[in-house]
């Protein structure tokens, strides 16, 4: 038995943030952005109370509407975040108490870009375990909530927005069928956010210091994330003995063009088998693959071949072999 994708949503914010936007806010321009990370424009979650959670809530429903099932019929939910509404209660009780998934438990997990291949993973041994029928993993994050709009290297790249998926018992061959998972916690000097947490608790010298925000070392973070994103996709196909023609799609992190192009490159795949949004969306960090696939869905055949990759920090990363199912 294996865990398969049955149904798809993706939800992003109305409000668009242009780079020419941000030409207005900081100095940058909007050719240095698109040479440098591809992004054209990205949609921010705005409005009072507005929260992850606010993301997720459409992509449960949409997924529910389209495979046709009650929110009540859902065993468990699983959040990809690192921008929670809350410390706790985690946002997927939040999400499960908001579409009405009264018989479902969740939790969230935290593995910043590689956020969905973590909780993918994960959901897929809860329903080849056979003790679940209905999991729905979302990944989701309301970056805006943790960008300073003053650091020109950090708040071009990141934008709102969210997608999941269902996972069902199939005994087809289809759906979730290996990955590979890394972390490195000696990256989280490169990338990280300091305060907020046990070691930094919110005080006014946290605030002041704009420890709440992300922090990024960008020329750090580029090398090991082309080297990690691509050995382990390319590791992913050679242990399953996967070639560049079995592959029908790339599904990758949608962080920086140039990552995407290397990771291509190591794979030995064509341009025109590769998913790319960051154009529209830029990094939604635990949403790119999933709004990916999403944006992707009427394009995809029942027995494609999937290798979703991501990089995250910390570090995280990883690929998984997926084998569409519907």
């Amino acid at each position: 038995m294996t865990a398969a994708i049955t149904a798809i949503g993706g939800y992003v914010p109305e409000d668009r943030l242009t780079n020419a936007d941000l030409e207005k806010i900081v100095d940058t321009n909007d050719e240095w952005i698109r040479t440098r990370t591809g992004i054209e424009e990205r949609r921010i979650l705005r409005g009072p109370g507005k929260a992850t959670s606010d993301l997720c809530v459409p992509v449960a429903l949409e997924i529910c509407k389209k495979r046709g099932i009650s929110p009540e019929e859902i065993d468990c939910l699983i959040v990809a975040t690192v921008t929670a509404d809350m410390l706790f209660p985690a946002t997927a009780n939040i999400v499960c108490d908001k579409i009405g998934a009264k018989n479902a438990w969740g939790f969230d997990l935290s593995a910043a870009c590689s956020g969905f291949l973590y909780a993918l993973t994960t959901g897929a041994m809860y329903i080849e375990s056979g003790r679940f029928k209905k999991v729905i993993v979302i990944g989701a994050d309301k970056m805006s909530s943790i960008v300073d709009y003053s650091d020109r290297t950090t708040c071009v790249i990141f934008g709102d927005g969210g997608g999941g998926v269902l996972l069902e018992p199939n005994y087809e061959g289809f759906g979730v069928l290996d990955s590979i998972l890394r972390s490195d916690g000696s990256g989280r000097t490169h990338l990280h956010m300091k305060g907020g947490g046990s070691l930094r608790p919110a005080s006014n010298e946290t605030v002041a210091a704009k420890e709440h925000y992300i922090y990024q070392e960008g020329q750090a973070v580029f090398k090991f994330a082309v080297k990690g994103m691509a050995e382990v996709s390319a590791e992913l196909m050679e242990r399953n003995n996967l070639t560049p023609d079995d592959i029908s799609w790339l599904v990758p992190h949608q962080a920086n063009k140039r990552i995407i192009d290397a990771t291509v490159h190591r794979m030995g795949l064509s341009d025109d088998k590769v998913m790319v949004n960051i154009q529209r969306y830029g990094n939604t960090t635990a949403g790119t693959i999933p709004l990916c696939l999403w944006d992707w869905e009427s394009k995809l055949k029942k027995g494609d071949n999937l290798v979703l990759a991501a990089f995250g920090g910390g570090f995280t990363w990883g690929a998984t072999w997926v084998k569409w199912g519907y």
